[in-house]
């Protein structure tokens, strides 16, 4: 028998290799199950195949390069070949395997079976590559024992590929464990199935050739292994990265898209949600009702007295009234409940309870809630709320028709007093409906000219000369006729339409005052009344200048009526809009004083020039004793301020007899002229014995 022996620095090499080889196995058998698609896994395996089973018949070769005989040696190209595809063929089969979502014991003991199988194949299919002549006569035990190392470590390798297939912690180390152990029973295969070869002493190898030199060719075998691995592993490392990033990013795009969303569905400032998520909530719920024969309630919230707050301590405290509001809610709801934000300060309630009892009963709590006190950055503040509910008892009702419901019950709850709630009934929703229209009609009548101005005459008490008038709005509409101001001017004030309306006003009498003025009633004055909605807006003192000199009229012939309520809203702000008027040279009177909670203290320092005594006071003055103390004291009051005193609602003899008694300046009601046109104020002051001592 022939007696090889073995080449230590390639034995180390195929060694090496094979450790190598079985890290990159694993390595590519995390890539395969970590793939998200199917051509990404099917590329992973084809690649991985190749790198495997080109390593594992490298550490073979290289194995065999390094056991020397004393005969020439050589290797056929194509048995060798086909060695290497069944390596290949072996490596996909295991990667296959241990990227399947389970590896049961059968499976596991079959796929041992027959990739060892392919392993001991492709090792004695090369052996086969030398055409040995006589045959390579083998040791039956040594094959067996080959072949069953060749088996098992193929289990080991299957158990641990599959285990360390997924990223974890510390798994690079473990996958390095693993690889020696693997790299070491696939060199025991390797040298026990070598040492199981037996070579005659006649032996001859086939496929040598002269001059070849094994040495060299096992370096360039090891080195274009090692580079072929090493990029595997390279583009492996690289796409983890990648993937690793790209999973970041996603990560990161999903918790935007998700933030997205919750900001696109709730409330910025009170986090709840919105009305495009409200109406999502309350179309289930009607579709559910609807599906199901079942009744649910929805409460409109609408807080009383929140744009005082607002105005009085700023957005920031208003804001933080909303948030605890909100709260204070939430926490007196249950959590199958919907409480959504509408706008402002409006709130919406979603409840499945529909009991009228029951439904009245989170009304009342609620209620009781809200009004409690609350301290907002130091301050004290009250407010209440108005609560209009709707109940879903109708399979042909719309959602929007529900939510107006509710709408239009929270309104007459505000016109009850506020504080309350109320139940809808169809006749709120028929006045909501008029109340619309009327809004609509509001917006077109400036357009369609639809306004126009009536005067009331005023005169001196004493010599009952008349000193100036009154300037009162109307509105003729082409349907309704003649609508009282007590109708419109609410509205108007509600959705802003008062400072337009108001601005025509205060043009059109001062046009007026400018012409009475040029024909030679030079010795009156128009007054004009001043809404608190007016009256507060920023632009008011630019607006009467620009309207005074566009109609070349002096300051001192307009008169801005401002109520004593109005006026003691703001003190320091209505202070400093008073005395711009004043310099301006506009005068100012106080309407309707008595009725407010007037400072005398503020009341002395108001740049007034006069006080107009509310009509309440005047009209049962004959008769009430009460009355007349109180007229008395406001004149008192009026001369000592160095004021002049006008009292209004004057309709009968005995008043205007006392009033003149008493000694108000001047006097105005239905009894010295009722509201006219134009034109009928120059005839009523022409008729007048003293018309010509006003001219």
């Amino acid at each position: 028998m022939l007696t090889g022996t073995y080449n230590g620095w390639l034995v180390v090499a195929s060694l090496f290799v094979a450790m190598f080889a079985s890290y990159t196995a694993l390595d590519m058998a995390g890539r395969i199950a970590a793939s998200q698609t199917r051509l990404a896994s099917s590329l992973w395996l084809g690649g991985g195949s190749f790198a495997m089973g080109l390593g594992i018949w490298s550490m073979h070769f290289i194995g065999m390069l390094a056991y020397k005989l004393p005969v020439p040696m050589g290797y056929d190209i194509r048995i060798t070949s086909l060695s290497l595809l069944i390596a290949i063929a072996s490596s996909g089969f295991a990667l296959w395997l241990v990227s399947q979502n389970e590896l049961s014991w059968r499976r596991h003991g079959a796929g041992a079976v027959l990739m060892g199988s392919g392993v001991a194949t492709m090792h004695y299919t090369g052996m086969t590559a030398m055409r040995m002549s006589p045959q390579i006569q083998y040791t039956p035990s040594l094959f067996i024992l080959s072949i069953l190392i060749a088996i098992s470590a193929s289990g080991v390798a299957l158990w641990i590929a599959f285990h360390l297939r997924l990223h974890s912690a510390h798994v690079r180390l473990l996958r390095t464990g693993a690889a020696i152990v693997m790299g070491i029973a696939i060199a025991g295969m390797h040298y026990t199935a070598m040492a199981a070869a037996r070579f005659p002493a006649s032996s001859a190898c086939g496929a040598a050739h002269a001059g070849s030199d094994q040495g060299w060719l096992a370096v360039l075998i090891t080195i274009s292994t090692l580079g072929c691995l090493s990029v595997t592993l390279i583009i492996s490392v690289f796409d983890l990265r990648l993937e690793s990033r790209t999973a970041l990013l996603s990560t990161s795009l999903a918790s935007a898209n998700e933030e997205l969303t919750y900001l696109a569905l709730h409330d910025n400032l009170s986090k709840l949600p919105n009305r495009l998520l409200l109406e999502d909530r309350l179309h289930q719920a009607v579709q559910t009702a609807k599906r199901q024969s079942t009744r649910f309630s929805l409460m409109f919230i609408d807080l009383d007295g929140f744009k005082c707050v607002n105005d009085a301590y700023g957005h920031r405290a208003g804001d933080a009234l909303l948030a605890e509001v909100a709260l204070r809610i939430l926490t007196n709801i249950r959590s199958s409940d919907t409480l959504a934000r509408m706008a402002g300060d409006e709130f919406v309630l979603l409840t499945q309870a529909h009991d009228p009892a029951d439904v009245a009963g989170i009304a009342e709590k609620l209620l009781a809630v809200i009004r409690r006190p609350y301290e907002i950055d130091g301050h004290d503040c009250l407010v209440t709320a108005s609560i209009g509910i709707s109940i879903f008892d109708d399979c042909d009702q719309h959602q929007n028709e529900l939510l107006m419901n509710a709408d239009a019950a929270m309104h007459h709850a505000k016109s009850l007093g506020r504080d309350c709630y109320c139940f809808f009934e169809a006749s709120m929703n028929a006045n909501a409906q008029r109340q619309m229209q009327l809004v609509n009609d509001l917006r077109l009548a400036l357009e369609r000219r639809e306004f126009q101005l009536l005067y009331q005459p005023k005169f001196d008490a004493l010599t009952m000369a008349m000193t100036g008038v009154e300037a009162l709005l109307r509105w003729r509409h082409p349907e309704r006729g003649m609508v009282p101001p007590d109708q419109f001017i609410p509205a108007a004030e509600k959705v802003g339409l008062i400072v337009p309306i108001g601005a025509w006003v205060l043009d059109e009498a001062c046009r007026q005052m400018a012409m009475w003025r040029n024909v030679g009633w030079d010795n009156w004055t128009v007054a004009v009344n001043l809404s608190a909605v007016q009256f507060a807006h920023p632009g008011l003192t630019q607006l009467v200048a620009a309207t005074l000199a566009h109609h070349a009229l002096e300051p001192s012939y307009l008169v801005l009526e401002v109520t004593e309520s109005t006026a003691m809203r703001d003190v320091n702000s209505s202070m400093a809009i008073l005395r711009q008027l004043t310099e301006m040279g506009v005068r100012i009177s106080i309407d309707d004083f008595g009725t407010g909670y007037s400072s005398l203290l503020y009341l002395k320092r108001f740049p007034a020039s006069e006080l107009k005594i509310d009509r309440g006071f005047v009209r049962d003055l004959v008769r009430d004793t009460e009355d007349a103390a109180i007229i008395s004291a406001i004149v008192a009051l009026g001369r000592t301020l160095n004021l002049q005193i006008v009292a209004e609602g004057v309709e009968t003899r005995g008043q205007q007899e006392l009033l003149t008694r008493l000694g108000c300046t001047s006097l105005q009601g239905y009894l010295l002229g009722r509201p006219v046109s134009p034109d009928l104020i120059v005839e009523l002051a022409a008729q007048l014995p003293s018309a010509q001592l006003l001219k």
